[in-house]
């Protein structure tokens, strides 16, 4: 099989394509429509995007330090005075810095705070892993009350920051940090909050995926098809929680071969709650989860990870194809499996 390449972009147009730009420009034409919305970061407007909002309205921005924990205090507050914060600061700050104050202030309460969480995954890999927010998936979806969602691209994003505004409680929303190349070519495609997006149908095995990863499913199922043969349905899993059970109990009797990809540790994140659906349903497949395993991430450029940890294109094949040659029991009674 030939090498596959991806996408490719300059640093002169990479800003416009950024999870967190689109971000940034959305959430000021929300503005415009909801006086209400306040904008919050600590002291990282320029990184995570939320700067776009404060220079149109400067008297709804505030930006209180290196203070992660006031933070996400301050936000509680507002959201109790009536107001919607749309709180910004890099996934590993959020999840873990803050932590405490989020589960407690926030979604104890069930307070209707947005958390845009950037910098996620190995999207900031070169900054090693105090700054990698490798754990934050798993993290959020422990809170009750906590909707957990991870962007495709940055049109992805677009759709889920006007969708959350109307969407009660606290809802974490988690982008990289740039560089992310688009899967999707407008907003037309039918984004829910809580419902998979299917990107491609198939009856061989089944790709779960969410964030960066999507781009590079849809492209692997494509050479899989052309070089294969095979016919893989790649999920769109934006919702971690709460995650659309029906298309992955629906996948399993469809397909019996279940992959999740996620950037993310492989503990607690994508895999796990896909894993915990299936072990409920008593039905037997062939599962793998694929993502960062049970380490600290090793530190480099996020192209070169990604390739490392089998989440580009070459990688997930070379996944599918292995999952494809394992054994299982293939009878259709699934008596003897509940």
């Amino acid at each position: 099989m030939s090498e596959v390449t991806g996408t490719t972009w300059t640093v002169y147009d990479a800003n416009a394509m950024t999870q967190a730009e689109i971000y940034g420009h959305v959430l000021c034409e929300l503005g415009a429509r909801y006086p209400e919305i306040v904008g919050l970061t600590a002291d990282l407007a320029k990184s995570t995007k939320i700067g776009i909002f404060g220079d149109k309205f400067p008297e709804r921005f505030f930006n209180v330090g290196i203070a992660e924990q006031n933070l996400f205090g301050v936000a509680a507050g507002m959201a109790k005075a009536g107001l919607l914060p749309f709180v910004s600061t890099m996934a590993a700050f959020a999840s873990m810095r803050a932590c405490e104050q989020v589960r407690t202030d926030i979604c104890y309460q069930n307070l209707n705070c947005k958390i845009i969480a950037t910098h996620g995954g190995v999207s900031f890999g070169t900054a090693g892993s105090t700054h990698n927010g490798q754990e934050d998936v798993a993290i959020m979806r422990s809170f009750p009350n906590m909707t957990v969602i991870v962007p495709a691209d940055g049109i992805e994003t677009a759709n889920a920051v006007r969708a959350c505004v109307k969407y009660p409680g606290p809802v974490y929303i988690r982008v990289g940090r740039g560089f992310e190349p688009t899967y999707y070519k407008d907003e037309n495609y039918g984004f829910q909050i809580g419902k998979a997006h299917l990107i491609a149908d198939g009856t061989d095995l089944t790709i779960i995926c969410c964030g960066v990863t999507v781009l590079q499913a849809a492209e692997a199922a494509r050479v899989l098809k052309e070089e294969d043969g095979l016919s893989v349905r790649v999920l769109n899993m934006h919702t971690i929680k709460p995650l659309d059970t029906e298309a992955v109990l629906k996948a399993v009797l469809d397909t019996r071969r279940i992959i999740t990809l996620e950037d993310h540790n492989i503990i607690g994140g994508l895999g796990t709650a896909v894993a915990d659906v299936i072990a409920a349903s008593g039905k037997g497949c062939a599962f793998e989860k694929v993502g960062i395993p049970d380490e600290f991430s090793l530190v480099g450029y996020p192209e070169d990870l990604y390739a490392h940890y089998k989440l580009d294109t070459n990688g997930i094949i070379g996944k599918v194809r292995a999952v494809m040659g394992r054994d299982f029991e293939a009878d259709e009674d699934w008596e003897d499996e509940v």
